[in-house]
């Protein structure tokens, strides 16, 4: 039986290994350690490319997979320290506590809240290694707490986003805590409400349901959309700003509008492509902010439903991918059979096409990669093919 510090050092020395080959040749060795030992290292692994600035701290614990699943990344609750501004902080649903410490780092006293005591034991250990000695931990229940609990300036919750079966939430009312049935309770203990959701959520019933968002903040992380940060004062707004990010190595990019500025806005066609094609990163494409771009970076959009657009000059700012127009073809036979000559790999995306991404490459014999790109979609109720080259 290894002690604790042989433990330690075996899991330092082999948090680079594939996990599933460690268990197998060395379960004799750890014996009853096996379990703790693999979810350390795993959770090791799994923080090195989600929080990497705490996988490089010795001392940090990890908890069991599911919840470094449904932890913040680095990336995100950086950003979330810039948003959210105060003096006290409770975190009603800590978790494994990535939001409440970098939260912490704008606030002069933190309160974290967790019903789980083995996943807050964790978290209480890793506080102390990390340093941060302005949090409070509680382990209690987030909604007991809240009744209990004294004001403070801003509350920060992230409800549950899955029910007893698994099935992903489309509306707050089937989240845990069900904040519509909370509204009264929360601003008489905060200001500042400021609450996290999953992206499959719904965004137009839960600002309804709500009833209360300022601030909408949507954020995708390389171009995949992570969550929704609803900003709730008492008072609310009849039209809450959206905010749409989208964090990336290469830099962030931001856009902002309300739904009132995309109401009013006209749909602008065009029926043919010119030289370039804009794609929006997926934290647009969720708002929904579809007419608006238009106007904003002088854009037309191909067709109602396929939300692609195409300028004769360059937009460089665009907030999304940007290609160069080579060629386009209809599906005629002819026409298309010319666009795809010695095409033999490239990236296809479809929007308002008839047919899927497998379908169309086994159609078209095409395998997945290099420098091509392949856009199938409706460009004035014509079903066309654009072939392109990537900028940015």
């Amino acid at each position: 039986m290894l002690s604790l510090s042989e433990l330690e050092q075996f899991i330092e020395d082999n948090r680079n290994e594939d996990v599933k080959k460690l268990a197998l040749r060395s379960s004799s060795l750890l014996g009853e350690n096996l379990n703790y030992v693999l979810t350390q290292i795993s959770g090791w692994q799994r923080c090195r490319a989600k929080i990497p600035s705490w996988s490089k701290v010795k001392g940090v614990k990890f908890p069991v997979q599911l919840s470094m699943e449904q932890c913040s990344s680095e990336q995100t609750a950086y950003l979330k320290s810039q948003l959210i501004k105060g003096e006290t902080l409770v975190d009603l649903t800590g978790g494994f506590g990535v939001d409440c410490a970098f939260l912490s780092q704008s606030f002069q006293q933190v309160f974290y809240v967790e019903k789980n005591s083995e996943l807050a034991d964790i978290v209480t250990h890793n506080y102390r290694v990390l340093g941060l000695t302005n949090i409070t931990l509680n382990i209690a229940d987030a909604v007991d707490y809240l009744k209990t609990m004294k004001p403070v300036s801003t509350i920060y919750i992230d409800p549950a986003r899955r029910d007893d079966y698994g099935r992903k939430m489309v509306s707050i009312r089937d989240c845990l805590p069900n904040l519509s049935e909370l509204r009264n309770l929360l601003f008489e203990k905060a200001d500042d409400v400021w609450v996290k959701y999953s992206p499959m959520l719904d965004i137009s019933l839960a600002i309804k349901e709500l009833e209360s968002v300022v601030e909408l903040f949507v954020i995708s992380v390389e171009n995949e959309c992570k969550e929704l940060l609803f900003h709730l004062k008492k008072e609310g707004n009849k039209e809450p700003k959206i905010t749409c990010f989208n964090l990336q190595q290469k830099g962030n990019s931001q856009f902002e509008f309300t739904y009132h500025e995309e109401s009013l806005q006209p749909l602008l066609l065009i029926d043919r492509v010119e030289n370039y094609l804009y794609e929006p990163n997926s934290s647009i494409m969720k708002a929904g902010c579809f007419k608006r771009l238009c106007e904003v970076y002088k854009l037309r959009k191909l067709d109602v439903n396929s939300h692609l657009y195409t300028s004769g000059q360059l937009q460089s700012d665009f907030p999304g991918r940007i290609f160069q127009v080579e060629e386009t073809s209809t599906l005629n036979k002819k026409s298309l059979k010319a666009l795809l000559a010695g095409v033999t790999k490239a990236n296809v995306t479809l929007r308002n096409f008839p047919m899927s991404v497998d379908e169309f490459r086994k159609r078209m014999k095409i395998k997945e990669g290099g420098d091509c790109y392949l856009f199938g979609t409706t460009i004035a109720g014509v079903n066309s093919i654009i072939k392109c080259t990537k900028i940015s």
